[in-house]
């Protein structure tokens, strides 16, 4: 067994590191993150580790947080409702076309969750880059929240269904489940009558000036309450982290810099420490491996086509361009896609090679994608100027 100061020492160099590499080429973080967890796999250095799956689980949970804090549902419920009913299409047309490529083509029946899932991760990274002026990024961000309330929902049911099977238990879980989403929805009524009611008691429990990080403790109970409450309800760790990150967004949208505080201390250790566990679990022969690269592309492939197909709602009010720009964009869910794959291995409801290649597939699509938007971006962005005189200043 390796000693536990080099695997710290390991671990603390990855994450540092990880970002400067990232930025060299011009690479997603996760994905850097995920490539170095392979090369320390290879080495063995977390081999046979007790820790590690549990830091690892705790950073996805965080991971989970982080997405639900991106869900406002104020803002969510108050959008239009011709905008609500073609999001609804797109993400019907999406799964119906996903159904079909399963059945049609022999798929396991993890990729009805895999094909059309959504995350918001890579979407709010080409937010921070290229801001939300581009029309196809702010419907992206819009298909996104919906998305990825929708794909929680399926990764719950999947675990469910993977756990218990198509057994009573599993109907009960169901039950359970609904109960527990009824009280939730009953929670956040009476906070919002309760926050109506005593406006100020918002500023007590979260002050806007505060020295003592109330906020973040106020966060991180929530988190590690709804947690336990999940593991209390024989229910899904990930749904309750999701809610958790939806509360705090929903009620506490006066703390601006909050997201900020919590994404820091989410990305700046736990979730790189989650990539990196991934990456240390693909074994290198994996990335080189002629039948894993092309069931990887293959599944890349099949979630563009469908993204691509599903968007041709939008059109009309896009264009061809932003169409396509839109879809690849969408086509981006690495963090979802590593939890179909860690769910689907833990329940060996997936091969090997399976989950190597959706862990790769997700890398691929990330990097694909993302290189794409913004070399398209980049060019069609530029505009010609002509100078009439010497002195003239470009505005």
């Amino acid at each position: 067994m390796i000693d536990i100061p080099l695997i710290i020492i390991v671990l603390a160099g990855a994450v540092l590191f990880a970002p400067f590499i990232a930025q060299s080429l011009r690479m997603p973080i996760a994905v850097i993150e995920i490539l170095l967890g392979c090369a320390i796999g290879y080495w063995g250095i977390l081999e046979n580790n007790a820790y590690m799956p549990i830091i690892a689980k705790t950073g996805f949970l965080f991971l989970m947080f982080l997405a639900g804090i991106e869900v406002n549902l104020k803002a969510f419920l108050s959008m239009q409702s011709t905008l609500f009913k073609k999001a609804i299409a797109y993400f019907v047309i999406l799964y119906s076309l996903s159904a079909l490529i399963v059945w049609g083509f022999d798929f396991s029946y993890i990729y009805l969750v895999a094909f059309p899932i959504v995350s918001l991760g890579m979407i709010m990274a080409l937010v921070k880059e290229l801001g939300k002026e581009e029309p196809w990024l702010k419907l992206a961000l819009i298909i996104g929240i919906l998305g990825e309330l929708i794909s929680i929902a399926a990764l719950t049911l999947l675990s469910g269904v993977l756990e218990y099977g198509l057994t009573l238990n599993f109907v009960l879980a169901i039950i359970t489940l609904l109960f527990f989403l009824f009280v939730t929805i009953l929670l956040f009524k009476f906070a919002k009558i309760l926050f109506w009611w005593y406006p100020n008691l918002k500023l007590t429990i979260m002050p806007s000036t505060d020295n003592r990080d109330k906020d973040v403790r106020l966060s991180m109970a929530l988190f590690f309450g709804m947690i336990g409450a999940m593991i209390y309800l024989g229910l899904d760790m990930v749904l309750g982290a999701f809610i958790a990150g939806m509360f705090v967004a929903t009620f506490f949208e006066h703390k601006k810099e909050l997201p900020h505080k919590l994404s820091s201390l989410g990305f700046g250790f736990l979730i790189p420490v989650y990539f990196i566990y991934v990456g240390s679990t693909v074994n290198m022969d994996a990335l080189v491996s002629p039948e894993i690269l092309l069931l990887s592309l293959e599944i890349v492939a099949v979630m563009v086509v469908l993204r691509l197909i599903s968007s041709t709602l939008y059109l009309k009010e896009l264009g061809v361009k932003n169409t396509i720009m839109f879809a690849m964009g969408d086509s981006m869910p690495l963090t979802f896609l590593l939890a179909v794959a860690t769910i689907g291995i833990s329940a060996n409801a997936i091969t090997q090679t399976e989950y190597y290649a959706l862990v790769i597939a997700g890398m691929i699509a990330s990097v694909s994608m993302m290189s794409i938007i913004q070399i398209v971006t980049h060019y069609t962005s530029k505009k010609i100027v002509i100078k009439t005189t010497p002195t003239e200043v470009d505005e």
